[in-house]
């Protein structure tokens, strides 16, 4: 059964909790987090590229010059692909690259992702995550005591104004709720902060 240290909102451990086996304790799956990363950084692209074909360049269509003996290499009309300021081959055009994978293959790629953290005591569970005012340099100083170092992912069970403006200013840290995790956010971030309802949600949500 996986385990997490607990924490209080001074830093102090102050006990451990463990961890649904069925979310956290499988053999992570490669092959499924790599489809997920993937399909991930596809649905990001903007697909707004765009160049002009040698149809749509602004060039008259008249033939340069005479077809034979002017010892000069054959060229029928000066917006072609292989002159300087031609059109381009095989132009790119804005497209989506948007594509969806199925449910089963989303929710193995999380509960694959959460567990390669879990192996790695990568977890830290807050009983009580909150912040009593806005201030980065607490909630800094709050995360360098739960051994922070760079990266981490905050997870609340909601939206919690004072918690994500007080993280949003600090480099590597990164907030969400628990109902909208994704493998990506999971595995590009060190540590998970956890808040111990955020977890309960988790549990409920993903099992």
């Amino acid at each position: 059964m996986p385990k997490a240290n607990v924490f209080n909102m001074a830093g102090e451990k102050i006990g451990e909790i463990e961890l649904s086996e069925a979310i956290f304790g499988i053999e992570p799956n490669k092959s499924v987090l790599h489809d997920s990363i993937k399909n991930h950084l596809a649905n990001c692209r903007q697909g707004t590229q765009s160049a002009l074909t040698k149809g749509e360049v602004s060039y008259t269509t008249k033939k340069p010059w005479r077809q034979k003996g002017t010892g000069r290499a054959r060229a029928g009309y000066a917006g072609s692909p292989v002159w300087y300021h031609g059109g381009v081959a095989f132009a790119p055009k804005p497209r989506d690259y948007s594509y969806s994978l199925n449910k089963k293959v989303k929710r193995l790629a999380l509960k694959s992702a959460l567990s390669a953290k879990a192996a790695e005591n990568e977890i830290v569970v807050v009983d009580g995550l909150k912040m009593d005012e806005i201030k980065t340099k607490a909630f800094a100083e709050f995360l360098g005591k739960l051994g922070v170092e760079k990266k981490a992912l905050v997870i609340t069970e909601n939206v919690d104004e004072k918690v994500v403006k007080s993280a949003r200013n600090i480099a590597g840290v990164s907030t969400t709720i628990a109902t909208i995790l994704s493998p990506y956010m999971i595995l590009t971030n060190g540590k998970l902060v956890v808040d111990k309802a955020a977890l309960a949600k988790i549990e409920e949500v993903f099992a």
